[in-house]
């Protein structure tokens, strides 16, 4: 009896635990698919600007090194030919969500066709009445 009650114990805390693991969580909304872009974007920049800094710090050491070993009249090899450091640039995003133009939005649609009688019997001029100037 003890031995069935754990296993029915074990198997509700399995099924209660795994319950998150199959809820389906909702689509982002675009604007925040806009703003995991620019994140993406704005890392990617923060990676090719880190390689710039690196790539100047390789070439301070390098000239350093070439530097105290011809004082010391040793001899080097030959540096191998590099690209030049190429910088990012001030960071800079252009976001490439397309908006509707207020023509296409259906701003300036006709009003729908009355597809059913207005749900008063009232007469409109009873509802408000003609202004006396």
């Amino acid at each position: 009896m003890k031995k069935r009650l754990q296993q029915i114990f074990l198997a509700t805390c399995v099924l209660v635990l795994s319950a998150p693991l199959l809820a389906k969580l909702p689509t982002p909304s675009d604007d925040a698919k806009a703003k995991a872009a620019e994140a993406a974007a704005k890392d990617a920049w923060s990676g090719k600007v880190d390689a710039y800094l690196s790539c100047k710090a390789q070439d301070k050491v390098a000239a350093h090194y070439y530097k105290t070993t011809k004082a010391a009249n040793k001899e080097t090899k030959q540096a191998t030919a590099m690209p030049p450091c190429a910088d990012p640039g001030a960071f800079s995003y252009a976001s490439t969500v397309v908006t509707k133009p207020l023509e296409a939005s259906g701003a300036h649609s006709p009003a729908p066709t009355a597809t059913s009688p207005p749900s008063s019997k009232t007469p409109a001029a009873d509802i408000a009445p003609a202004k006396k100037s």
